[in-house]
């Protein structure tokens, strides 16, 4: 993937991650399209940057996500970059029985969102010389938190369909994963100022210089999250479930 010329469409781009990204998308030469629910959120993230736009998007609701999509290619027809970043965080136990509504909509976010939406534009993607599929995932995606049991298995079941993602479209459209570790920012409740997470500032740093490389990586990594991506394959997947969740427990109770 190049880093300048391109008009890129990053959803979930009013604040965090998708904030910090499309920023530096934007200084580095590119048209950048911010998507989400609030308005105010998105234009705030695009004052005083010409060729950056903000433009509403229910990610929950699939006839507006198709009709985003027919929008999103007659107003910028030069879209060849889609960074599938909108997603949703919520803390759920297990061990009574509960309101599932959290669930669901953690769900339709993180999981049916991308994949809808990629859909919606993988036929306009597909037409171009230079087509990119971005998904953001997790670490949690390779090693639960087991306080937040659905985002877990949305941000794997995206990881898994990235792949296959990547396989049907090779020599076609790239397809990359960006799978950030915990990083502070307002996903969950305390997260911004949280000890132990990494600065959203050096995180974005660290994903463009990775973004810089040539060829760019199939899989986004930087080194804070290197420690779940590998745990698997490293033969210690047991103990780190055990020590992510004790961490994670800790720095939450202060």
């Amino acid at each position: 993937m190049r880093t300048e010329g391109n008009t890129i469409l990053i959803t979930g781009g009013g604040s965090g991650i998708g904030a910090a990204l499309a920023q530096r998308w934007h200084d580095a030469g590119n048209t950048v399209i911010v998507a989400g629910r609030r308005l105010a959120a998105l234009e705030a993230a695009c004052a005083g940057r010409p060729n950056m736009h903000a433009m509403v998007l229910d990610i929950e609701d699939p006839a507006a996500i198709a009709a985003f999509a027919k929008r999103v290619v007659a107003a910028f027809p030069a879209l060849n970059v889609v960074i599938n970043n909108a997603g949703i965080m919520r803390f759920e136990p297990l061990d009574t029985a509960r309101d599932l509504d959290d669930a669901a909509a953690t769900i339709t976010t993180n999981l049916l969102g991308p994949i809808r939406m990629t859909d919606g534009l993988i036929d306009h993607l597909v037409s171009r010389d230079d087509g990119v599929v971005v998904n953001v995932t997790s670490g949690l995606a390779f090693v639960p938190l087991i306080d937040a049991p659905t985002y877990n298995a949305t941000k794997a079941g995206l990881h898994s369909y990235t792949v296959s993602l990547r396989e049907v479209l090779r020599g076609r459209v790239e397809v990359i994963e960006l799978a950030p570790p915990a990083v502070q920012t307002d996903l969950t409740p305390g997260q911004s100022t949280r000890t132990g997470y990494q600065p959203l500032e050096a995180f974005a740093d660290e994903v463009m210089a990775l973004f810089a490389q040539s060829p760019t990586p199939p899989e986004i990594l930087v080194d804070a999250v290197k420690f779940l991506r590998n745990a698997e394959a490293e033969g210690r997947f047991d103990a780190t479930v055990t020590q992510l969740n004790a961490f994670a427990r800790a720095v939450r109770e202060g």
